[in-house]
């Protein structure tokens, strides 16, 4: 266990949010795993468990790995009860599964490594959703394509992800023969945070337990199609032996965008740029004149599928919109009903 706040992401971000809890007597720690109505903190002396509480659950959500919060130590029975949190500088989300409500995956998170393999379970499009999500969070993005050894040419799959993640770096590993892991050394620098994201069965705790030096964290056996299996259940921050934090995360099998477009135009950022040479700045995209959009769909430049992966994002993120807004409405109707019904209440 580190003995100093700065070895846990500890910075003057957080230290700043601490000041109106310190003369309270509390302590700050962060949130190492997530329990139900609990959570483990790591402190600069040490791990502790620490009650949530509702009151906390009700104002601010709950804690979630990687985040910071303020604790009160109960003198003599080696717990803790969570009385803030403090706030993020990032969070990776999710929409909530037939609810309008954000799913916080991860917190406070330096970088993403956004893991998917070399062989089958590799799909462009579904790189393209994580990619936006991961724009959106407020960490750097990094494709990590694992299981090399059994791809039968990881450099098209490198050079395929490529094609979708502009400027973002894209690493070929092998969590089985080394091949490539050093060149994750440059981002596991001592204090910064790595989260480890992707669909189920892509190798994440594999390429955990090979960091770690240990393995410590469980996985399952390939089947028979070379996919593996969902072996993580839960979200956890360890600590590497140089000294980065690494946040293994169980596979999503749904991955529902709590984002806006401004995320989506970091990830399809050749889009926007067409977007920004039509003629018309209203432009639909449809049979306008002088549409830069529909000429590089003809001549090839803007692949078809692309352009379909971005319109069917757009929408989603539009309904998204169009709901958010209309609970917000359905919310403050509801508010002034309970305002209305008060003042029956006082005046007779």
């Amino acid at each position: 266990m580190q003995d100093s706040l700065e070895a846990l992401g500890w910075s003057s971000f957080f230290a700043e949010a601490f000041t109106p809890y310190e003369s309270e007597g509390l302590i700050p720690g962060r949130v190492a795993v997530q329990e139900r109505g609990a959570v483990v903190l790591f402190t600069a002396e040490g791990s502790i468990k620490a009650e949530t509480g509702g009151r906390l659950l009700g104002e601010t959500g709950q804690p979630v790995a990687g985040d910071w919060v303020a604790a009160e130590v109960l003198a003599g029975e080696g717990r803790a009860i969570v009385r803030a949190l403090l706030p993020r500088r990032s969070r990776f989300a999710r929409k909530e599964p037939w609810l309008t409500e954000e799913q916080v995956i991860a917190a406070n998170v330096d970088t993403v490594f956004l893991v998917t393999d070399c062989g089958p379970d590799f799909k462009p499009r579904r790189l393209e959703r994580y990619l936006t999500a991961a724009w959106d969070s407020g960490a750097a993005p990094v494709v990590v394509l694992t299981k090399s050894d059994l791809a039968s040419d990881s450099a098209a799959a490198v050079e395929e992800a490529e094609s979708v993640a502009f400027g973002i770096p894209v690493h070929a590993v092998s969590s089985v023969t080394g091949t490539g892991l050093e060149e994750l050394a440059a981002y596991l620098q001592p204090g910064r945070t790595i989260a480890l994201l992707g669909s189920s069965g892509v190798g994440k705790s594999t390429l955990a337990n090979r960091l770690l030096g240990e393995d410590r964290l469980t996985t399952g056996d390939l089947r028979r199609d070379g996919r593996g299996r969902h072996t993580t259940t839960h979200r956890e921050l360890v600590s590497l032996p140089g000294g980065a934090l690494l946040l293994d995360t169980p596979g999503m099998r749904e991955l529902q965008l709590w984002a806006d477009e401004g995320a989506l135009e970091e990830t399809f950022s050749e889009v926007a740029d067409l977007a920004r040479e039509c003629r018309f700045s209203d432009c639909s995209h449809a049979r306008e004149p002088g549409c830069a959009i529909q000429v590089a769909l003809g001549n090839g430049s803007l692949p078809q599928a692309r352009w379909e992966s971005y319109r069917k994002l757009q929408g989603e993120l539009r309904a998204l919109a169009i709901k958010q807004d209309a609970r917000l409405k359905s919310e403050e109707r509801k508010a002034r009903r309970r305002f209305a019904r008060s003042r029956r209440r006082t005046k007779w």
